[in-house]
């Protein structure tokens, strides 16, 4: 069995780390860097940092937080938001990014996803899908943070990025997101089944237990949180003895 990511997230707005519920009434939590050495001394696997403003005018402040944070810590860092050509994605690279994320620009421009993995590697590739339910039950991807809502539908977009060179998909819940209710189980059951890239578990995180849930009803790879680490509601250390201790193989970050 693979052993399982705990990665911690840094949602970045005008420099500062935000937080809300269902992807709005954003509030601020703190300091980035003073977040992600915090989060290195924790164990956390992995660390995203997502800028979720992504402006033009901001590009260069964002670039600049991440080179601070690649000089602050040693874990892999997954840089996303704003990355609408390869030379972006290359600059965040030269910035100490592990690996980019793109959401919005691959909707628009799928062709993007097999541009950067072409020139980069599809190992150094995620692709975020934000989803949202439909009265069916079935998930319909969102844009633009949640404000646009697309014809897409969840597996079919899954696939197709796959298809196109996504090394891994970051797929976020945006009913669950920051309600601190569980993860979406069936979510990650049904792109786990339509894909055999890695998947990334984000939206819902609130106790241990859903860590727990998630990694054995479903074959996500990894599981994302953000406000239940940013305030000390779980620290990441004891959450990964305790899933540990419930059978699940942990990666220990060297």
């Amino acid at each position: 069995m693979d052993e399982k990511r705990i990665i911690a997230c840094l949602d970045i707005k005008d420099g500062a780390v935000v937080k809300g519920v269902n992807f709005v009434n954003l509030k601020e939590v703190g300091d980035p860097l003073e977040l992600g050495a915090w989060y290195e001394a924790s164990g956390a696997d992995e660390l995203a940092m997502l800028d979720i403003t992504a402006t033009v005018e901001g590009r260069a402040t964002f670039a600049s937080l991440v080179e601070a944070m690649r000089a602050h810590v040693r874990m892999p860092i997954t840089v996303g938001g704003g990355i609408k050509c390869v030379d972006d994605a290359a600059r965040l690279f030269d910035c100490g990014a592990s690996t980019v994320s793109v959401g919005s620009q691959a909707i628009l421009t799928p062709a993007l996803l097999s541009d950067l993995s072409h020139t980069f590697g599809s190992e150094r590739i995620i692709c975020a899908i934000d989803v949202k339910r439909t009265p069916d039950s079935r998930w319909r991807v969102v844009s633009r943070g949640g404000r646009s809502e697309t014809s897409l539908d969840c597996i079919a977009w899954a696939r197709e990025v796959a298809s196109r060179g996504a090394g891994e998909i970051l797929l976020t819940s945006m009913d669950c997101d920051g309600e601190k209710g569980g993860f979406d189980i069936a979510l990650y059951q049904a792109v786990g089944e339509a894909v055999e890239i890695p998947i990334t578990a984000s939206g819902g995180a609130g106790k241990m237990e859903h860590f727990a849930e998630v990694f054995k009803e479903t074959a996500v790879s990894a599981a994302l949180g953000a406000s239940i680490f940013h305030f000390r509601e779980v620290e990441i250390a004891t959450l990964k003895i305790f899933l540990s201790q419930c059978g699940i193989p942990m990666r220990n970050r060297t």
